[in-house]
């Protein structure tokens, strides 16, 4: 029955080439051997501080909550873990995931040739997931890179990396789509491959036949924590936008205008009198912001900004956030049934600290370095999300990674408030951080799927 079975997809395989002509798949040999040397394994180690059973002294007013409610624990571990990245330039510079080197307190790179450096983080960007670190060598080979707009759907793309460890392991698929959106990451037009990417290979280069590196390979979508077929990488163009800002500033600038909008629907399309769904519906705009000043009002659908068409309501934070912040730009909207267009001097949004240094520990502890120590990237809920949640004010942890993450914290939780003070937004959040730089712990009050705990954390800046 076996041997039937075989010999059946062998006619159908048979007819196939026959039907599309003699096909012959490509060879990845040559561009392995030429491109897998510019591919290098890193390796982090952090220290993490387990929760303790009394995490504050006896003199803390917040002792006897700690005393009885604490999770027990006090020990120090050692976390490791492998991520891939590739050299893009001679002196030593190298791309990779930001959740890759974001929390390490060190950082180990791997050459193909086996020798190794500590590599100091140059920068993360963690809205892109994009970080650069940097290793004292000259002379290294390092990539060329690649367009990603010139990929086709159904193009070969090849991963090279070190999933589970297994350093300069090759796998290779197709594009499966272009300008992917996905939950949480707003400026990213993710590149969408069926090439086999595990843990490990987070910060690899995907390359194109050429042998250019056209995206950095960053998430899976997954069911099993395993790959399943849905691969998605980073357009290399963005990576390096990125890459040169964290090199020049330390920081990336993006713009910003001031607005809560929402998608497009063929219902709210015909209500507007717009002839097919399409633009970005703004149902808020904040006052004094870029989109206030410039005319921008609620009701208005945003089609095109600086001469770039808003074709989905995903497509709008991306465009407006690659542009530079002090840009004067037109913006075509719909308003009663008319397109009008309007002038707006682009905002900025406030930058993440994205990268540390002694000079960096030697500075007074602020709200945005000890936001960053735990390890957490929050984010405002709007009115309607919180009715749906039966909540009056809170913010969502969109990221956490460190300490943070050692407490207990989980993306998706809201925090409910800090200490015994109501969180109602993340800027109050920050300017309470701020009141708490010289405290050895905070406790959080945090609601996950319909319950609530408190989780103490001990503040890694002091």
């Amino acid at each position: 029955m076996i041997s039937i079975i075989k010999s059946s997809f062998t006619v159908i395989a048979m007819l196939s080439i026959t039907n599309l002509g003699a096909v012959e798949l490509p060879s990845f040999a040559d561009l392995v051997e030429q491109q897998g040397v510019k591919v290098v394994n890193i390796g982090t180690k952090t220290t993490i501080d387990q929760p303790n059973n009394i995490p504050v002294p006896e003199d803390d007013p917040f002792y006897e909550f700690f005393r009885k409610f604490a999770p027990p624990g006090g020990e120090k571990r050692e976390s490791r873990s492998l991520g891939s990245g590739f050299i893009i330039s001679e002196d030593g510079y190298i791309l990779t995931n930001s959740h890759v080197v974001a929390a390490a307190d060190d950082i180990t790179v791997k050459l193909n040739d086996k020798r190794e450096f500590t590599a100091e983080l140059i920068g993360i960007d963690k809205r892109t997931d994009v970080a650069v670190v940097k290793i004292d060598a000259t002379g290294l080979p390092f990539v060329s890179i690649g367009e990603p707009e010139d990929l086709r759907v159904g193009d070969w793309v090849l991963a090279i990396g070190s999933p589970f460890g297994f350093e300069s392991t090759v796998t290779a698929g197709i594009v499966s789509a272009k300008g992917r959106s996905l939950p949480q990451e707003n400026y990213v037009p993710f590149i969408q491959t069926d090439v086999a990417i595990n843990p490990g290979n987070s910060g690899g280069p995907l390359f194109n036949l050429d042998g250019e590196v056209v995206g950095i390979n960053a998430q899976i979508y997954s069911r099993t924590g395993g790959f399943m077929g849905l691969s998605f990488a980073i357009p290399i163009d963005v990576a390096i936008d990125v890459a040169d800002q964290l090199k020049t500033d330390g920081r990336v600038k993006r713009g910003r205008i001031g607005v809560v909008i929402q998608e497009v629907t063929d219902d709210l399309a015909e209500n507007f009198g717009l002839d097919r769904a399409r633009g970005a519906l703004v149902s808020r705009v904040e006052k004094g912001a870029a989109a206030s000043k410039a005319g921008i009002a609620t009701s208005d659908i945003i089609l095109k900004f600086d001469g770039k068409e808003v074709e989905t309501s995903n497509d709008l934070p991306r465009i407006v956030g690659q542009t530079r912040p002090g840009k004067i730009v037109e913006i075509e909207i719909w308003r009663n049934e008319s397109s009008k267009i309007l002038t707006l001097t682009v905002g900025e949004i406030p930058a993440d600290k994205t990268a540390r240094s002694k000079k960096d520990a030697d500075q007074p502890a602020t709200a945005a370095n000890i936001i960053e120590s735990l390890g957490l990237a929050v984010s405002d809920i709007t009115p309607g999300q919180l009715k749906q949640l039966g909540l009056e004010s809170g913010v969502r942890i969109d990221r956490v990674a460190g300490s943070g993450d050692s407490a207990g914290l989980k993306q998706g939780d809201i925090v409910l408030a800090l200490n015994n003070e109501d969180i109602k937004s993340v800027n109050q959040f920050k300017t309470l951080m701020q009141t708490y730089a010289n405290a050895r712990s905070v406790a959080l009050l945090i609601q996950r799927g319909g319950n609530s705990l408190y989780i103490p954390i001990r503040l890694k800046a002091n």
